[in-house]
């Protein structure tokens, strides 16, 4: 069992009259990491899972008096997929308004449904977190710094979903299943797709252009869909935590891109599903879009987990200089650049530094990734 980083995050937050919410794709460990929190406290713990459809008509506009004879005599209250309850967010707030000294722990895996149901009716009220799929922070350590190096290809290939890791030889599989719609249903449920294949054909299109400025027009024509579409088919997929995108980072040289994104996926298992392409390193010529990949949506889930504050972005100017990735926070920008192979020693361009004077400069290369990815 991998013990996940966010872990003792949620439990500091035990207890202080909110709700604590953990949202996420699906298939990330969401009701394990329950069953482990419930094991840890010695404490009656009550467990709704809303796939039954009983617990659905239970927690379906409920009243107060009936909320506190279903929780009565138990300290913790784990409802688990709870955007298929209708009126969710309304239901939540009744418990803890009404019964503030329960701990009430919600997952969701269509952060869509779920976020449209409580934010309203719980303003104030609530902690957020999202769960990814496993980071290499814990795998390594499950597996030891030595055997993490040892696994890197695989983990540039076939991710770092949950079944993925602990059933070796089994990744394709496990893979096809998860991509064949799986992953991103939710969007077919809760919006009007009308043809759900062109999700696929849109993702299979960021997946190839994966390190690469992405324009919705081209997009657009290329799917035969107008850019208004492919933006709120865009903004599904990342509520659904299958991509995550980086802006262009402008301040004040005229030839910087202004309103540039790059879009990542947040595995790269995902990515090369959606493409079938499981060929090793030595045979691909994307090996560099991977690497990219990996670093940024590694960078993103290390952050996420620990409170970062700072925004994220990429730079390039109109005449193609360019930093991979930086970082701004503390008033100071904190530039890389991703490096998987080669000897020769990237610098940043005269451009960035003589307009960004107050920076600092790393390339993250298979030596030293695993401090990049740590925040180090």
């Amino acid at each position: 069992m991998v013990n996940r980083l966010i872990t003792s995050t949620i439990k500091q937050k035990f207890f202080r009259g909110k709700a604590i919410i953990v949202v996420g794709p699906r298939q990330v460990g969401k009701t394990t990491l329950l069953k482990m929190l419930a094991n840890e406290y010695d404490r009656k713990v009550l467990v709704w899972n809303c796939d039954e459809p009983d617990v659905r008509r239970k927690l379906t506009d409920p009243t107060s008096t009936m909320l506190g004879n279903e929780t009565a005599g138990y300290d913790i209250v784990f409802i688990d997929e709870a955007q298929r309850v209708q009126n969710i967010g309304i239901t939540l707030k009744l418990l803890i308004d009404n019964y503030p000294g329960k701990q009430v722990v919600v997952t969701g895996s269509s952060a869509i449904e779920l976020s449209n149901s409580i934010n309203e009716p719980l303003t104030g009220r609530k902690y957020e977190y999202v769960l990814f799929p496993f980071s290499v922070e814990e795998l390594v350590k499950e597996n030891g710094i030595q055997e993490e190096r040892r696994l890197l290809e695989r983990r540039l290939i076939y991710g770092a979903y949950p079944e993925v890791v602990n059933n070796p030889g089994e990744e394709r599989e496990t893979l096809t299943n998860l991509v064949s719609s799986y992953l991103y249903k939710d969007i077919f449920a809760f919006q009007d797709v009308r043809k759900p294949e062109i999700i696929e054909q849109l993702l299979q299109a960021l997946a190839l252009q994966v390190g690469s400025e992405v324009s919705f027009n081209e997009l657009g024509r290329l799917l035969g869909l107008n850019s208004v579409t492919v933006q709120r088919y865009i903004d599904l997929l990342e509520k659904s935590y299958v991509i995550f995108h980086l802006r262009s980072f402008s301040r004040n040289v005229r030839s910087e891109l202004k309103k540039s994104r790059k879009f990542y996926f947040c595995d790269n298992g995902v990515r090369n599903a959606l493409i079938g392409d499981y060929k090793p390193l030595a045979l691909r010529t994307d090996t560099g879009a991977l690497w990219e990949n990996y670093l940024i949506s590694e960078r993103m889930k290390h952050n996420a987990y620990n409170a970062f504050y700072g925004k994220s972005y990429f730079w390039r100017t109109q005449q193609q200089q360019e930093v991979d990735y930086i970082e701004d926070y503390d008033g100071v920008l904190h530039a890389y650049e991703f490096k998987w192979s080669g000897t020769k020693q990237p610098r940043l361009t005269d451009t960035f530094m003589k307009n960004y004077p107050d920076h600092t400069f790393k390339v993250v290369n298979r030596d030293n990734y695993l401090d990049f990815i740590k925040g180090v």
